[in-house]
């Protein structure tokens, strides 16, 4: 397993792909940052923007993740597909995000409140499109208050960035792909959801409970503690370590989301990013209750 190089001693350095709240608050007025507010809620989709407006760090920029981190829901692809690249490119630009600049590609913090759930999908896509000057924000908005700063209610105007994706290849499969390797041997299909919806004992939001045949739980919550905080990367490290014996990895989740927390934790842990199935159970089932008709 490779080491932790981007969390690197150099005080210079951009500490990816986790900021503390101390070094957020030492950077916060540099020209080359970009701060954005992920906090959403799947019960009450007004819920983030409701709570950005109540206050946020200072010079934050808000993104939702039904209306701009993903594209509508279609009779298939999950409940949250990726979005439209070139509407959310716009978006990424008017916050003044720069793939090239003199002092280098814009530096991006994203955060929410609900350990990584939101900021981690930010995370992955800017990451997905070529743009790795991205780190999510350890503890979240609580760790920013509880370390003593303050919140601002004033929205940063428009900006003109000059981001152009790149978006990599082999990062995402498709359904087909999970079908013809799910119980290959070498191949760790993960479920990043809770132990009860992987069983089938509980189902909140997909309209057929259960998981994909030979997937393993690799609970999404585990990776952070209660007050969400990454754990360490020797924790991370022993957590995934069953992963050496993998040929092939995919992760997915209920619809793309939360999966990347387990990503973004197996980044941190100094593993290679792999393939995320988007679409998750909620587009896997969706073809069972087509075929069921109902």
């Amino acid at each position: 397993m490779q080491s932790l190089s981007a969390n690197s001693a150099n005080s210079g350095a951009f500490p990816t792909p986790v900021v503390e709240p101390d070094w957020l608050a030492q950077h916060l007025e540099d020209a080359n940052l970009v701060v954005v507010d992920c906090r959403f809620s799947l019960a009450e989709p007004e819920f983030g923007q409701q709570q950005y407006a109540q206050g946020h760090i200072p010079g934050a920029f808000y993104l939702d993740l039904n209306q701009d981190l993903s594209s509508p829901v279609q009779g298939h692809g999950g409940r949250h597909p990726l979005p439209d690249q070139e509407k959310l490119t716009d978006k990424l630009r008017q916050l003044g995000i720069n793939s090239k600049s003199p002092s280098g590609p814009t530096r991006v913090v994203a955060y929410d409140n609900s350990r990584f759930a939101f900021a981690s999908r930010l995370w992955w896509l800017l990451n997905y499109w070529g743009h790795s000057q991205v780190a999510v924000l350890n503890g979240g908005l609580a760790g920013w208050q509880s370390a003593g700063y303050g919140l601002s209610q004033v929205a940063p105007l428009p900006q003109a960035g000059n981001f152009s994706p790149q978006p990599q290849s082999g990062w995402t499969v498709e359904i087909e792909a999970v079908k013809q390797c799910q119980n290959q041997p070498g191949v760790w299909l993960i479920d990043s959801r809770s132990p009860e919806r992987y069983r089938g004992e509980q189902e909140p939001i997909d309209p057929i409970a259960g998981s994909i045949p030979g997937a393993v739980n690799y609970f999404w919550q585990e990776v952070s503690d209660p007050d969400g905080r990454l754990r360490s990367p020797a924790a991370l490290h022993q957590h995934w370590q069953a992963l050496a014996e993998a040929e092939k990895v995919i992760v997915y989740c209920g619809s793309g989301v939360t999966a990347c927390v387990n990503l973004l934790s197996q980044v941190a842990a100094g593993l290679p990013m792999q393939p995320l199935y988007v679409g998750g159970w909620s587009d896997w089932c969706s073809y069972l209750t087509s075929d069921s008709g109902a």
